[in-house]
């Protein structure tokens, strides 16, 4: 498993679909997920610290997990079949840890609400991170780099690795058993 952090979300400039980029922690590697608009906006309310005024579902998840005396150990992206991406968060309860199966954007808006660590399986990494080669490139760099690379690839070469050395992947299981992928 390899440690990675929440780089931001961005935008399919084709489908306007959202997409969670993660980043390895120690590397130049990203995972691009692509997720369902309300996925996105819990995530990236959580990144801008927005205030809402009830509780969202991920906030109601994590309130439960902790007042049951739980606690999110980790999540993590574990496989990738037929162009869905699987998670799972791990919950320690009385010294017992469970590891319950879930969308990898509903783990990561969960994750970041408990500040949870985010891991990926070695194996996605290998099939779908994107690497930014070169010397060491600006934050700002990489992101227009990264815009680039969305803008001129379709959904079909992601999954696909039309890249030479650039494979990845295009969706995640979606509500009620859908896929969330691009058309």
């Amino acid at each position: 498993m390899i440690r990675m952090e929440i780089y931001g979300v961005s935008f399919d400039l084709v489908g306007k679909t959202p997409i969670v980029l993660l980043k390895m922690v120690d590397g130049n590697k990203f995972l691009p997920i692509w997720i369902g608009h309300p996925e996105a906006a819990a995530i990236l309310m959580k990144m801008q610290e927005a205030p809402v005024p009830r509780p969202m579902t991920h906030d109601l998840v994590a309130d439960i997990v902790q007042r049951l005396g739980g606690e999110v150990v980790s999540i993590a992206v574990t496989d990738l079949k037929d162009s869905t991406f699987y998670a799972s968060i791990t919950v320690r309860q009385n010294g017992d840890e469970i590891e319950i199966d879930s969308r990898p954007s509903d783990a990561i808006a969960i994750a970041i609400r408990l500040d949870a660590p985010i891991f990926v399986a070695d194996k996605v990494m290998e099939e779908s991170a994107v690497e930014f080669e070169g010397e060491e490139v600006s934050e700002e760099e990489m992101v227009a780099q990264f815009k680039q690379f969305l803008e001129t690839v379709s959904p079909e070469e992601f999954a696909l690795g039309a890249d030479e050395g650039e494979e990845g992947e295009e969706g995640e299981e979606g509500e009620e058993g859908e896929d969330e992928t691009l058309s």
